[in-house]
């Protein structure tokens, strides 16, 4: 079984864009969801080093969903509707842990990992996932 890859932009106002890379290993119905609803745009919120989206229109439960991730994942949170994107901790992890609010479904990773496009984002700026066109 190959593992199918697909690049993402996350379009940020006034901001660098941020690239992220899905892959369809661990959740593969989320990652089908998520490319089907493309493109959309979503408010953001800040917790601890994670970004996540307001409610989105992919509309999955667990599949396969993680009670923590690694540095730089990406993951859909089913209870909020959200996409989160992980650059550090939050603020109920462990040192050394990185713990989603509650489990999450693993979709891929950021690619550009710069975390200071992340710290610079503000609560409540509407960023756009789309496809990345090919270079």
């Amino acid at each position: 079984m190959s593992i199918v890859k697909h690049k993402i932009e996350v379009e940020i106002p006034k901001l660098n864009n941020i690239d992220l890379e899905l892959d369809d290993t661990t959740s593969p119905k989320t990652v089908k969801s998520f490319l089907k609803n493309l493109p959309f745009t979503v408010g953001t919120n800040l917790w601890g080093e994670e970004v996540y989206t307001d409610e989105s229109q992919i509309d999955m439960g667990e599949e396969n969903a993680k009670p923590t991730v690694e540095l730089f994942d990406v993951a859909y949170w089913p209870t909020g509707k959200a996409i989160c994107l992980f650059y550090g901790p939050t603020p109920i992890g462990d040192k050394n842990e990185i713990r989603p609010y509650s489990p999450v479904n693993i979709i891929g990773k950021i690619l550009n990992a710069d975390k200071k496009i992340l710290l610079e984002l503000k609560n409540g700026t509407k960023v756009t996932f789309r496809k990345k066109n090919s270079t």
